[in-house]
């Protein structure tokens, strides 16, 4: 199978069916000449827009119902309620997504009345009188819309209305999305904006013989709007942008080797996709960025993930139009910013290293967050005198000096020794040593500035310094690596004996405290929104792929995900809790998965008899253009949001899932519709052709609608006997010993 198709005419194996381009001289731009009757897309089949008013309206049931249960925080919920809340405050945070999804969530709380109060410390807490309906109403708004576009996703792809009802029914009828569509969360706003590209882009092939007509124009840019929203709510957005890509290089490539075509009017096709398909998306993209800065202008728990600069233009942020000393001077009261995108403070606190882990003395780490224990004070290496006495005289730090670095509140010494790191081999470990300011000579530390002559003074903020260990030769540094839960999860710092001038071996001062020196204003270090842009996504990038389970938290490996092997509980665990647990219905997702091994037989099957030229009637033609087409374009989508997955090293969860799972589920009304048309072909008469067909799509329906009524409760909520006990509603219907409602 190619990898892609396109918007345009003409064979290929991810065309909708009705697009060929009639023969003679292409279409021109502004005047596209029209179609001959033969190749005009055909009609939409009878009955399908009261279809999707039907299924449109119990999508929309289906995920509103008991949609205020349970009234307090579940899952979730306790990060992107709290962040939605965080820009109706206006209050700087960090998280490793994109922002479009959170502002979006922050904008319906905001319309519809919440204030932006509620903590949303944990699962579990009390909504009480803060008005959550308006973020979890919206959520499920953007859920219930994932029915209708599959649904005319499949009727553009196969022409074929049992298949779009099919995959419709597929969709209302799972437990898993319908959980997923009812709370707080970032899951259903990506998958409408993927499920909107994947539409667009169908119906933008669908008009490939009207090129630049109002309507090829309408869907190509709605493919592009889709494709930023995607990539505004989650990383993972960029699946879907490679399917358009693939989809639209196969177009371009073809449309290349169409001759009636010039060049001319190719150079037209190439520039449209640009337009809309790269530079619309990365416009909306961009100014996404934009309004969340914007927005988010006062300071809060995110500072700590960004450089001193950005910090500087938080309002409440101790640098926000503040001044302090400009040149460094002894006895001043510091803290060190590593200048590794995301690098944290140098930290220390008293706890020490554990047994086995180089010398027991006070751990030295690297911290994200502002906190007093990043407090260091600068001294001359063997001078005990007390530099805060204001009469004492002004004696400036200069590159090249030898200093003493001594932790504020534990009175220890900035100390490394040969013994090695706790995490990096060939690195040495750095800790805090000494008693009241008292150590020894692996105490002391030479100064430099990057790109300055010995002698210059050190600037706070600007100045990019190293520290070198006199002793050892090594420099100061943070590796990036996180320790494990006895350094507190926190940052590894060493001292690296490779000399290179790196940003995890390079710092900068931020904090200045000493009462005896003149203020600069720190206005002229605000960064530009270039620069701002570029450090937030390194940071995102650096957060993402540094995520690690938390304590007794589920999470899965991708091979869980086909086969439902494990759900999530978004609420309660005990008998007397309201009970909620993500768990996909059964029969969707063992059709779906059996479903995908068919088509792939089917697929070659077909691909084969075409390939040796096996005769074949009109109708199976047809029906081989649909499962070569339509399920081609589908298997494709679903492979890219689905093999990534195990070449990733963050932690993975359940939810991750879902979006592949969508293309599964449209896989799945092609495939079947495909087959029992096919086998259905070989009865007669037409009578009993029409039963076996409609019998099978109605069985397959009846048997999904009774597996959900079975499952209904894990959506929905429970209160009483757990399914071990008889009187439960889900009493023998744990048919996996993995799940664990």
């Amino acid at each position: 199978m190619p990898p892609a198709g396109g918007g345009r005419a003409g064979p290929g194996p991810l065309r909708s069916r009705g697009c060929r381009r009639p023969p003679g001289p292409s279409p021109r731009a502004a005047s596209p000449a029209p179609a001959p009757p033969e190749a005009r897309p055909p009609a939409a089949p009878a009955g399908s827009r009261a279809a999707l008013a039907l299924v449109t309206l119990l999508s929309f049931a289906s995920r509103f119902h008991r949609l205020p249960e349970p009234p307090h925080v579940c899952w979730d919920e306790t990060h992107f309620g709290k962040m939605g809340s965080y820009y109706i405050n206006r209050t700087f945070f960090f998280d490793v997504h994109p922002p479009l999804g959170k502002m979006l969530i922050g904008l319906a709380g905001y319309l519809s009345g919440y204030d932006g109060t509620f903590p949303f410390q944990k699962p579990g807490d009390r909504y009480e009188q803060h008005n959550y309906m308006g973020m979890r109403g919206f959520c499920a708004f953007l859920g219930s819309c994932l029915v209708p576009f599959a649904y005319l996703t499949v009727l553009e792809l196969s022409k074929s209305l049992p298949a779009a009802l099919l995959t419709a029914c597929i969709l209302i009828f799972d437990t898993g999305c319908i959980t997923l569509s009812q709370y707080i969360l970032l899951d259903p706003i990506l998958m409408f904006f993927l499920m909107g590209a994947v539409l667009s882009m169908v119906k933008c092939n669908a008009c490939a013989d009207r090129p630049f007509s109002a309507s090829w124009w309408f869907w190509l840019s709605l493919t592009g709007v889709n494709l930023a929203g995607a990539m505004g709510v989650k990383f993972v957005g960029l699946f879907v942008v490679l399917l358009v890509g693939l989809n639209t290089i196969y177009d371009l490539w073809d449309l290349l080797g169409n001759l009636s075509l010039s060049l001319v009017m190719f150079g037209k096709h190439l520039l449209a996709r640009v337009l809309c398909l790269i530079l619309l998306p990365l416009a909306l993209y961009t100014a996404m960025f934009a309004v969340h800065f914007t927005v988010l202008n006062k300071s809060g728990p995110g500072d700590g993930f960004f450089s001193s600069a950005f910090q500087s233009q938080l309002i409440g942020n101790n640098l926000h139009n503040v001044s302090i000393p400009e040149h460094l001077a002894y006895g001043s009261v510091i803290t060190m910013k590593n200048l590794r995108m995301a690098g944290g403070y140098l930290h220390s606190h008293w706890h020490l290293y554990p047994e086995g882990v180089g010398a027991r003395q006070q751990q030295v780490t690297a911290y994200l967050h502002k906190d007093l224990n990043n407090l260091w004070i600068i001294k001359k290496p063997d001078s005990d005198a007390d530099l805060s006495d204001p009469s004492s005289p002004v004696e400036f730090v200069r590159h090249g000096d030898i200093i003493r670095l001594e932790h504020k509140e534990t009175s220890r010494n900035l100390h490394s020794h040969q013994h090695e790191a706790p995490l990096t081999r060939k690195h040495f470990q750095v800790t805090g040593y000494g008693i009241n300011g008292t150590g020894d000579s692996n105490d002391f530390w030479r100064i430099e500035v990057v790109g300055r002559k010995p002698g210059k003074l050190i600037k706070v903020l600007r100045s990019q310094v190293r520290l070198t260990h006199v002793a050892t030769g090594c420099i100061l540094g943070s590796s990036g690596k996180t320790l494990p839960k006895w350094g507190w999860e926190q940052v590894e710092v060493t001292c690296t004996p490779y000399l290179k001038d790196t940003p995890n071996s390079l710092w900068n001062f931020e904090d200045h405290i000493n009462p005896k020196l003149p203020n600069i204003s720190l206005d002229v270090l605000k960064p530009s929104f270039a620069e701002i842009l570029l450090e937030s996504h390194m940071v995102m990038i650096r957060g993402n792929s540094g995520l690690k389970p938390k304590d007794n938290e589920v999470t899965s490996k991708p091979w869980h995900w086909p086969i439902n092997y494990q759900g999530l509980r978004f609420s309660g665990v005990n008998e007397t809790d309201y009970r909620v647990y993500l768990l996909g219905n059964p029969v969707v997702w063992w059709l779906n998965l059996f479903t995908i091994g068919l088509y792939l037989l089917t697929a070659i099957s077909t691909a084969v008899a075409l390939k040796r030229g096996v005769q074949l009637s009109s109708e199976l033609k047809e029906l081989s253009r649909v499962v070569l087409r339509g399920g081609g374009q589908i298997a494709l989508g679903w492979l890219l949001h689905y093999l990534p997955f195990f070449m990733m090293g963050r932690v993975l969860y359940f939810h991750h899932y879902f979006p592949a799972m969508l293309f599964s589920s449209m896989l799945t009304g092609i495939t079947w519709d495909t087959l029992l048309k096919f086998f259905a072909g070989f009865l007669s008469p037409s009578t009993a052709a029409r039963r076996v067909y409609g019998g099978g799509i109605l069985a397959l329906v009846l048997l999904i609608m009774y597996s959900f009524y079975l499952f209904h409760p894990l959506s929905y909520g429970m209160i009483g006997p757990m399914a071990s006990d008889p009187s439960s509603p889900m009493a023998g219907l744990r048919w996996m010993d993995s799940w664990e409602f």
